[in-house]
């Protein structure tokens, strides 16, 4: 899971709240908003938000839970609505009662959202309650300055990542096309978003797009805009990508996805700089930097058909190749503790340290999921080791939970036997069912982690239902 603070899915960057003093439900909620491109912030009672507020200001969007130790959330929605009374705030609470309910939208509450939810209706929901990406773009601030924390940074020290460094110094300054190729996880976006950094496009707007993660039909006017009655459901003009950036840098993720036709449509505004929206008249004149980016080999894809060999030239001006985590272990220590950190901040908990043999176990793993499988990994630890030194049984342990052994490639029979050899030989009982209840609630978390938190969609992976799903979550979550 990313800390992202892009403008993928077009929220740029919108901050969102999350205040419940349940650690689980603040973790998982916030997670499913980073996913969907938001800047999340947790607290865990109305008074760390009321802190927040006079240190940050307001957020865009605040969640709150009613039953918390301290002002409840209707008392914090009241105490918001004095305040900030444009600020959106939705209520979450088991107890979905008229009582509940009639407090919180008497209170000013935009919306009630029942315990427990679906977490894409959650994030639906937050994406209804903000307004639209456009309407709140100012074009003559840097998007970057919309994060908290600044955006997340490009770290290492191997050769190869200092040769990357070199490069993106050489290029930011160049307005020159370029093509980032990498595999998933290696960190595309970070250099794009260095690139424009440190260019003299840097006032003006990062706009991202991952063209794998829009429907096909929807990608033309996510990148070119569309005007009011183009379309069914077009009822109002909608300022594309294109236009966002204008002036700045537009990074297009994934671009070895795009259909032909909008391939054929990006190579003109790339060779003349203007263009149509959907259904419009008025010819749009832009000055937009591209960076493209890739996992796919696009030499192939021309060869196929599936790419067009005039665009990949026009895109391929000078091409960064990102090496994968496994080319350079040597820089998973201060990866890890970065993003260990970082979690902790989030999560709002004391800070936590890897032990000795800890970074020596991650550097043993190959991380085919690559920096972004050791940043899910790093803020799993950071919300369920227990203490603060994180041992290489917590990394084990973390590591089998997501699907991954440790160890040397070792089968997980084998695991399996050593801790049944164990547990046998100091006289315990009920062995086959604790692991029945282990592999269950290990393929539960696993399944549920890859759907980010959808139950229906886990369960339809895992071929059972939903409301097995549900019932063998666990006496341990929390519920209200």
């Amino acid at each position: 899971m990313s800390s992202n603070v892009s403008v993928a899915g077009g929220h740029h960057a919108q901050r969102i709240w999350v205040v419940d003093d349940d650690r689980s439900v603040r973790f998982v909620l916030a997670t499913a908003l980073r996913d969907a491109g938001y800047n999340v912030d947790g607290f865990d009672s109305a008074s760390a938000v009321l802190q927040a507020l006079s240190a940050r200001g307001a957020p865009d969007l605040l969640f709150t839970d009613v039953r918390m130790p301290g002002d409840d959330g209707l008392v914090l929605l009241d105490k918001l609505k004095a305040s900030h009374p444009q600020l959106p705030v939705i209520v979450m609470s088991a107890y979905t009662d008229v009582s509940s309910t009639a407090g919180a939208f008497r209170g000013g509450a935009h919306e009630f959202l029942s315990k427990p939810f679906d977490l894409d209706d959650a994030v639906a929901l937050a994406a209804r309650t903000l307004p639209d990406a456009e309407e709140t773009i100012d074009t003559a601030t840097p998007v970057a300055a919309a994060a908290d924390e600044g955006p997340p940074q490009l770290i290492g020290d191997t050769p190869p990542m200092r040769a990357l460094f070199r490069a993106i110094g050489r290029l930011a300054q160049a307005p020159l096309s370029v093509l980032i190729n990498g595999e998933t996880g290696t960190g595309k976006e970070l250099v794009a978003r260095a690139l424009h950094q440190e260019s003299p496009r840097a006032r003006k707007p990062f706009v991202a797009l991952n063209t794998a993660a829009i429907p096909a039909e929807l990608l033309e006017s996510e990148l070119f805009g569309h005007e009011a009655g183009a379309f069914t459901g077009a009822q109002k003009r909608h300022i594309g990508r294109f236009e966002q950036a204008d002036g700045g840098t537009l990074f297009l993720d994934e671009i070895g996805d795009m259909p032909l036709p909008l391939q054929t449509r990006l190579l003109r505004v790339l060779a003349e700089g203007e263009f149509f929206r959907v259904g419009g008249r008025e010819l749009i004149r832009v000055d937009v930097r591209v960076i493209a980016a890739t996992h796919q080999n696009l030499e192939a894809q021309v060869a196929d058909g599936r790419f067009r060999a005039d665009l990949l030239h026009r895109l391929d001006v000078v091409r960064l190749q990102l090496p994968p985590l496994r080319e350079r272990l040597a820089d998973v220590p201060q990866l890890a503790e970065n993003f260990l950190a970082a979690a902790t901040r989030k999560l709002d908990i004391a800070g936590k340290r890897f032990s000795g043999p800890a970074l020596v176990r991650l550097q043993a793993y190959d991380w085919p999921g690559n920096v972004r499988e050791l940043e899910n990994v790093c803020w799993r630890l950071a919300a369920l080791a227990p203490a603060d030194v994180i041992s290489v049984a917590d990394l084990d342990a973390v590591l089998t939970r997501a699907g991954h052994l440790s160890g040397h490639g070792a089968a997980w029979e084998q695991h399996l036997a050593e801790w049944a050899r164990t547990r046998l030989a100091d006289g315990a009982e009920g062995v086959h069912a604790q692991a029945r209840e282990q592999l269950d609630r290990i393929l539960l978390e696993v399944a549920l982690q890859m759907t980010h938190g959808r139950r229906a969609e886990a369960a339809a992976r895992l071929g059972v239902g939903r409301n097995t799903v549900t019932r063998k979550l666990g006496p341990g979550r929390k519920r209200r």
